[in-house]
């Protein structure tokens, strides 16, 4: 592929990115500041098995440059950023998230971070054995978090639907879900609450049957997911399942899930708009995690997960509104808005004292709290490079 990094940079207001080696661990990964300006960056760490470095530091471009939106439209003084780490059967995976815990306490505050795919509770133990800057599991921590991001997308979905019927009627809905993880399983759960009909997709046959039969579920072979008559459809599986195809085949009026990046490209949001389908841009409605971690760690509180729903709600419909008035596909205006949102907190934020003002940021001060969960998705190609 090649991925010509200054220019990326350049392009998308990055303020750094690292190339993480240790030969004693088998660890290599990249770590994306896109911003630190305006508040700590806060980014999960991510493991997964890239076909290449490539797409690697691609998928960390793209997630840490998410991240920072998702900062600016949740109202948090914070930005985004990534760290990856490339898979490998070599790997010593303690002692490299103990690198890793390294490497964030070297930065002193100015990158927080926590979970993502591939990093499990274990793996955050050893990470905060080397650092104050990560969030900590258990009752240390700032509470449950994919529960947070699932209240998230509910509200987002419910959001969307009394933005196009005046109402939510959930008895009269029909929900596919595709993806029963963590955030897949919240989602259904509370849609399944409120009297909605959920049919579900998931590629692993154990998980399926068993929720299945916890839930009361509808099942289908995700072959046939896009294909399903309903009124949502709901990824909250892999990033990047929106592309010319895939778009041609759902039978949805609205898009509004838990994965991260869903668009393959940013073209593919206008390709939903021009088919009617209304889509509840994943910056909006997949950050209930980033929210209650970073409430947590920046001001000491635990954000109960109604009044996350709420704050998502809140800012979707005035999205969605905003589309409507401008005739524009949801997902540019939200980037816009966020885009907005951060000229303005820019212009008006001077440096701290002894704060450099420009280049990467490296040595700055920060205040020392501790973490920036991310939504959990599988790498997508995208056009940010």
């Amino acid at each position: 592929m090649g991925i010509h990094v200054l220019d990326a940079m350049a392009r998308e207001g990055f303020e750094e990115v690292v190339a993480l080696h240790d030969a004693r661990s088998g660890l290599r990964g990249f770590l994306g500041i896109h911003e630190s300006r305006i508040g700590p960056a806060f980014g999960g760490i991510r493991r997964w098995s890239y076909r290449d470095e490539d797409h690697a530091l691609l998928d960390c471009l793209r997630l840490a440059r998410a991240m920072t939106h998702k900062c600016a439209l949740a109202g948090l003084p914070a930005g985004g950023a990534k760290l990856v780490v490339l898979d490998r059967v070599d790997l010593d995976r303690t002692a490299a998230y103990r690198r890793i815990g390294e490497v964030v306490e070297g930065l002193g505050g100015r990158f927080y971070t926590g979970p993502d795919v591939g990093t499990t509770e274990d793996d955050l133990s050893i990470v905060a054995e080397e650092t104050r800057f990560v969030t900590r599991p258990g009752a240390e921590g700032p509470g449950e978090l994919s529960s947070a991001t699932s209240e998230g997308v509910v509200a987002g979905i419910a959001a969307a639907l009394r933005h196009l019927d005046g109402e939510e009627d959930w008895p009269r809905r029909t929900i596919v879900v595709q993806g029963l993880g963590g955030i897949g399983r919240g989602v259904a759960t509370r849609l399944l609450d409120r009297g909605a009909r959920v049919i579900a997709a998931e590629i692993d046959p154990e998980r399926a049957d068993q929720l299945a039969r916890d839930l009361d579920l509808e099942i289908v072979d995700p072959a046939s997911e896009l294909d399903q008559p309903c009124d949502v459809f709901a990824p909250c599986a892999l990033g990047g399942i929106l592309h010319d195809l895939s778009i041609a085949r759902l039978r949805c009026r609205i898009v509004a899930g838990g994965a991260n990046n869903v668009l393959a490209r940013s073209g593919h949001g206008d390709q939903l708009h021009e088919r009617g389908i209304l889509y509840a841009p994943d910056i909006v409605i997949t950050a209930g995690a980033l929210i209650r971690g970073a409430l947590f760690h920046l001001e000491g509180r635990r954000e109960p997960v109604a009044a996350i729903g709420d704050r998502i709600g809140s800012v979707l419909s005035a999205i969605l509104e905003r589309a409507r008035e401008e005739r524009r596909p949801t997902s540019r205006v939200a980037r816009d808005e966020a885009d907005e949102r951060l000229d303005r907190v820019r212009s008006t934020r001077e440096p701290a004292r002894g704060q450099a003002t420009g280049g990467s940021g490296a040595g700055r001060s920060r205040p020392r709290p501790s973490s920036g969960p991310a939504g959990k998705s599988s790498p997508a190609p995208d056009d940010v490079v």
